[in-house]
């Protein structure tokens, strides 16, 4: 499953770096702001469910909440797709695992439609448990992780999106144990 993801973020990166695209914004927003997303995640759903379900929605929703800036205007960025810093936190509902992250988000809009698709590569700091947890809680390794997701939306209204996505973190088998966390959701978005 994670080769798919990993198999979409780079053809999302490809795709970026051929024709580099910025999102459309609709204003000047303090900061450099370009978007302020918020959503609910089903959390940890790689777990393996309590009556022995594949995929778990069983666990304490996470919220979710990005500030997306306006790609810098550096050539460095231009080359690498003009990807857009992105700053956010999950906040779980239950007491697991919550984080706050720092990436790159690429957003690339699919032809002539409201739709795009877009990627998020950084990293993540955590306040889970390290190397024992007791369930429904997982050892995650390290405090500072990996952190990507892959994401399909719409924009909804001139100012508004809508992005359904998946996302996960990991050390990357550098820490052990390497249990990662795996979270979907949707988010709703106000451009700027």
């Amino acid at each position: 499953m994670w080769r798919a993801v990993g198999g979409l973020f780079m053809s999302l990166l490809l795709a970026a770096t051929v024709r580099p695209v910025v999102a459309q914004e609709t204003g000047n927003a303090p900061f450099g702001i370009s978007e302020f997303r918020a959503g609910v995640l089903a959390h940890s759903i790689d777990d393996v469910g309590p009556n022995g379900e594949m995929l778990n929605f069983t666990r304490p929703v996470d919220l979710s909440f990005e500030i997306l800036f306006r790609s810098p205007q550096i050539d460095a960025f231009y080359w690498i797709g003009s990807p857009r810093p992105v700053l956010g936190a999950n906040l779980n509902t239950g007491g697991l695992e919550s984080f706050v992250r720092l990436g790159l988000n690429w957003h690339v809009p699919l032809f002539d439609s409201p739709f795009y698709v877009e990627g998020t590569f950084g990293g993540m700091v955590h306040n889970g448990a390290l190397t024992s947890a007791t369930y429904p809680a997982r050892p995650l390794g390290c405090s500072l992780l990996f952190y990507e997701s892959a994401g399909v939306g719409a924009n909804v209204a001139d100012n508004m999106t809508v992005t359904a996505f998946l996302e996960h973190s990991s050390s990357a088998n550098i820490c052990n144990p390497n249990r990662g966390l795996t979270n979907a959701g949707v988010k709703v978005g106000i451009r700027f």
